[in-house]
């Protein structure tokens, strides 16, 4: 039987009179009744909604990883390299043309204080491989500290003075970061002369056959806009860390990259490590800084243009992960952000877009942007994180095993295969995953509102040689010294490189102080 004080609200004819004493039973009863009835008629109903929304995008990432993951298999059990789908031949040095059978390139490092990293990139560009009057090295230096705009000038003198024909360049702001940069450098006189544009980051070292390998696609090629080369790591195993981003990011160039350039001729251009067509540059409207990935930006308003990309999955360009925690969160909010932002900004100009076909422009809105830029980080973070341990509070809500033990363990098995040796390691690549699936929702959510921080760039740290030429005592103390203070103020890598790799299973996967890097 009902308490009298439950039959009393049904009916309306409780009322409180001021300076009436007060049943606490009553009064405990009521509460516990409108709760019940909140769960009962709100909180549960929406977690069935949000558990079966979830459940639909879960499928989608299958489907997806399932589908990228056989285009990268065929691919691979074929051997369809890109020299077999497109005219591809090297080029012939011709004794009447002399140099001149070699089209004229522009080779682009874009940097900003880069004081560890400037030498590498600077002396990898001039060994290149090429006629040295048929391409123009061009350092874009918008650094701040006047010491080190002082040492990248010295450094791009002494290679001038060996015959290389390079330039260097600043300009008074930073205003649109690394595409103003781009842009102001592309209006200089001598790059009208030039038909190409090759494109490194700071850290980023090119082998010298690198020219060679890509140019000839785009002289054969004339509906070829970009050929983007893959990332390799040369700090990868320097901690636990960057031994999980780089099975994040080989899935990514192995997997996705290679399906997208496969079956689409699309795919979004990394930034670096990469040849441009000037012309496809022109066409698509030049560099744009509406967001903090102009890169991509470039990327999709060239595709919607006709043009072609082609991905080149066995030329690796070396680069340095990020291998502190600061640096790693600020690289991922520029990432998670920038895209979301573009999706806003460029949906409907995709939707009406008429040079390319319907299924390119769905491969573009539905796979690239929606499901692999907002709903793997969402889904991540909402159901993995949240709904699944929320679940256990409301026994009349049930979740398929399917959908909490047998799709993610396929979706994970998927983005694993792009790192082998590391397959031990896919635990704490879940939960190291799981982890930041919060900021970079945050981030994407600040790039689909528009607010907040969706136009910061900081500059990703990097530390190149500078952790090899310093002597072991003073980067002891240097990590000692860094574990007291703030993590904004923590530079030092989170361990020091061991002398000699680990390559047994349980010095791999135990590391005390690797492990310990990482969390602190």
């Amino acid at each position: 039987m009902e308490p009298i004080v439950v039959s009393l609200i049904k009916t309306g004819d409780l009322i409180w009179n001021e300076g009436s004493p007060i049943d606490l039973t009553d009064l405990t009863e009521c509460s516990v009744y409108l709760l019940r009835e909140i769960r009962n008629l709100l909180i549960v109903p929406l977690v069935r909604i949000v558990v079966v929304v979830c459940l639909v995008m879960t499928v989608l990432i299958l489907v997806e990883k399932l589908f990228v993951g056989a285009v990268a298999l065929a691919v691979k059990i074929w051997r369809l390299k890109p020299e077999r789908r497109y005219k591809w031949q090297p080029i012939a040095p011709d004794e009447e043309e002399g140099s001149a059978a070699y089209p004229m390139v522009l080779v682009q490092i874009p940097m900003y204080n880069e004081r560890e990293v400037y030498k590498l990139s600077i002396g990898a560009a001039c060994g290149l491989k090429w006629p040295s009057d048929r391409v123009i090295i061009q350092v874009l230096d918008d650094s701040t500290d006047p010491e080190v705009k002082s040492l990248v000038d010295l450094e791009c003198q002494k290679w001038k003075s060996e015959g290389v024909n390079i330039r260097y360049e600043v300009r008074g702001n930073r205003k649109g970061y690394k595409a103003g940069a781009l842009k102001e450098g592309m209006k200089h006189e001598y790059v009208q002369e030039c038909e190409y544009i090759a494109m490194f980051d700071a850290d980023f070292q090119p082998e010298s056959n690198f020219l060679l390998r890509t140019i000839p696609f785009l002289m054969h090629n004339p509906e070829i806009a970009l050929v983007q080369a893959r990332w390799k790591f040369v700090n990868a195993d320097e901690c636990l860390m960057t031994r999980l981003q780089e099975m994040s990011l080989d899935y990514h160039f192995k997997i996705e990259q290679e399906a997208g350039s496969s079956c689409f001729a699309f795919f979004g251009f990394n930034g670096t490590a990469g040849v441009w067509r000037i012309k496809a540059i022109t066409d698509a409207g030049g560099w744009k800084d509406r967001t903090t990935v102009e890169d991509m930006d470039l990327a999709v308003r060239a595709g919607l243009r006709g043009w072609k990309f082609v991905y080149i999955g066995d030329l690796k360009v070396k680069s340095e992960l990020p291998s502190t925690f600061k640096a790693f969160r600020y690289q991922q909010h520029r990432w998670s952000c920038g895209p979301a932002n573009l999706f806003k900004k460029m949906a409907v100009e995709i939707i009406q877009s008429k040079k390319v076909s319907i299924w390119k422009k769905l491969h573009i809105l539905y796979d690239f942007f929606f499901v692999g830029k907002i709903v793997a980080h969402t889904l991540t973070f909402i159901y993995y994180c949240v709904l699944i341990p929320v679940s256990v509070f409301f026994p009349e809500v049930e979740i398929p095993l399917w959908g909490v033990a047998y799709v993610p363990t396929i979706i994970t098995l998927c983005k694993s295969v792009g790192t082998p040796s590391s397959f031990h390691l896919v635990i704490l690549w879940i939960l190291f995953e799981n982890v930041m699936s919060l900021h970079r929702t945050k981030a994407a959510l600040t790039g689909l509102l528009d607010a907040g921080r969706v136009n910061e760039w900081v500059v990703t740290e990097k530390l190149g040689e500078a952790q090899k030429t310093k002597p072991a005592t003073t980067r002891e103390a240097d990590l000692t010294k860094n574990l007291l203070v703030d993590t904004h103020e923590q530079t030092n890598p989170c361990i020091l490189k061991p002398k000699k790799q680990q390559t047994r299973f349980w010095h791999r996967s135990g590391r005390r102080s690797t492990f310990d890097s990482l969390t602190v």
